[in-house]
């Protein structure tokens, strides 16, 4: 039973900006920092253990040194880590991507399928993302639309507001657009298809690899499928929202203002990450852009202080 922060992995891909280094006090040294992979046991960017006697082992290694008991029995049902948790700082557009189910990466890729939720954290006036179709294509006019680049004029672009979440399931088209700093909550997956990415090079002059024909055998040519709206639920000292829920990840927004008194029961470790402001996890402080790790069978523990934080569980 245990409550410590971690350090993220980071990521410099070229459509990052610098807001989580110059505003969520992530030290990289990164030019560009697009991605902290706050909550991962990816080999691709793991967290790290940030203090304690466990500092500086990998989350993974926390795991295995612990046992898996530190996760919950909900987690049982997964053969690995079940999620991978993020803060995106989109200074320019994403590529036009589509991430495949189980079923596809587990055959295809060797890894999880990718189903994930945004929640817009902030974003600059006008901002937009892509969310799936304008309505239900053909499979032919996928393939010609790529092959003409005619696919932005059916896709379904939606305006975006700070507060704004997005339920992303497998196979569905999607796009951050620039100006947009997102918290994104997914399967435990760096499986990423991309379909059209303006025409723009990496890093060694070359363009960025498309992958078409995955695509095509994963995208559903249809309206995104929306997540139910929900209801605000006052407590006494903050309030709570669920974001999302799915077979793999529940998701809340809280806003803090006094006291706040959580339960990491058996079933589920509990993920906290901190958005705005300050609070004080059990005996552990957190400030804006602080990621939480309380272990499964911690039992009641309080946030108390003044913040907007993400709290998620398996």
């Amino acid at each position: 039973m245990a409550i410590f922060k971690l350090e993220p992995a980071f990521k410099d891909y070229i459509w990052g900006g610098t807001r989580l280094r110059d505003e969520y006090g992530k030290k990289c040294g990164f030019d560009k920092v697009a991605e902290s992979w706050e909550l991962s046991c990816h080999k691709d960017g793991p967290s790290v253990v940030a203090e304690g006697e466990d500092k500086g082992l990998t989350l993974r290694e926390y795991i295995e040194k612990h046992g898996r008991e530190v996760l919950g029995t909900d987690c049982e049902a997964f053969e690995d880590f079940p999620i991978l948790i993020k803060l995106i700082d989109a200074k320019d557009n994403l590529s036009v991507q589509v991430h495949p189910d189980n079923d596809y990466a587990q055959r295809v890729e060797g890894e999880y399928g990718k189903t994930e939720m945004w929640y817009v954290v902030d974003c600059d006036e006008g901002a937009e993302l892509l969310y799936g179709f304008k309505h239900e294509i053909s499979k032919e006019e996928f393939a010609e639309r790529i092959a003409d680049n005619t696919l932005l004029d059916v896709t379904n672009n939606v305006p975006v507001h700070k507060g704004d979440v997005f339920f992303i399931k497998a196979g569905t088209l999607h796009a951050i657009g620039k100006g947009i700093l997102i918290a994104e909550i997914q399967q435990n997956s760096n499986t990423t298809y991309r379909i059209y990415d303006y025409g723009r090079v990496g890093k060694d002059g070359k363009p960025r690899e498309l992958h078409v024909e995955k695509a095509k055998d994963v995208t559903k040519l249809a309206p995104a499928e929306k997540y139910p709206e929900t209801p605000v639920e006052n407590f006494g000292g903050y309030n709570r929202k669920l974001m999302a829920s799915c077979d793999y990840f529940t998701t809340y927004v809280l806003n803090v203002k006094g006291k706040a008194q959580l339960t990491a029961d058996g079933k589920s470790f509990n993920s906290l990450l901190i958005l705005d402001g300050e609070v004080t996890v059990g005996d552990v402080k957190a400030v804006k852009g602080d990621s939480v790790f309380v272990t499964a069978g911690t039992g009641d523990y309080t946030v108390e202080g003044k913040a907007q934080l993400v709290l998620t569980t398996v």
